[in-house]
């Protein structure tokens, strides 16, 4: 089995890393579900749902209650707000280095255009010449 971190937001992270687990979590965004609601969306047995459903519950991002025989689960926001708030501090490392793509792009395609403004309209070589740039031929006129 894989050992996972003792930072919390590992396991947050952990958990929200399979899809199965992150549409429980949109499906329980809408409110309270049992274990059968949750499973069956996803046509899987009560098993395997619950295994999803303990590590959820083990990043915190859920809370079972038992009532009788039935197993309600409810969103724990929390997690996901540390989860946020970490993204959102490393966001502005990504929106910089991606400003700066965006400009070096942006000067890439302006040199680019140039270039072949440059190829349909080459100088032409035979345009007239003023008597200072013409060359010398040796003949005195």
């Amino acid at each position: 089995m894989v050992e996972l971190s003792t930072y919390p937001i590992d396991t947050v992270f952990h958990a929200l890393s399979d899809g199965t687990r992150r549409r429980m979590l949109r499906e329980l965004a809408q409110g309270e579900r049992t274990v059968s609601q949750l499973a069956e969306p996803h046509d899987m047995s009560l098993a395997a749902a619950s295994k999803h459903i303990k590590v959820l519950e083990g990043a915190g991002l859920i809370r079972r209650e038992i009532h009788g025989r039935t197993h309600l689960c409810r969103l724990e926001p929390g997690p996901l707000a540390t989860a946020h708030e970490w993204l959102t501090f490393y966001e502005r490392f990504w929106t910089n280095r991606l400003d700066i793509l965006e400009r070096l792009l942006r000067e890439e395609d302006a040199q680019k255009s140039a270039r072949d403004e440059i190829r349909k309209n080459p100088l032409k070589s035979s345009a007239p010449q003023n008597s200072e740039t013409e060359p010398e031929t040796g003949e005195e006129q």
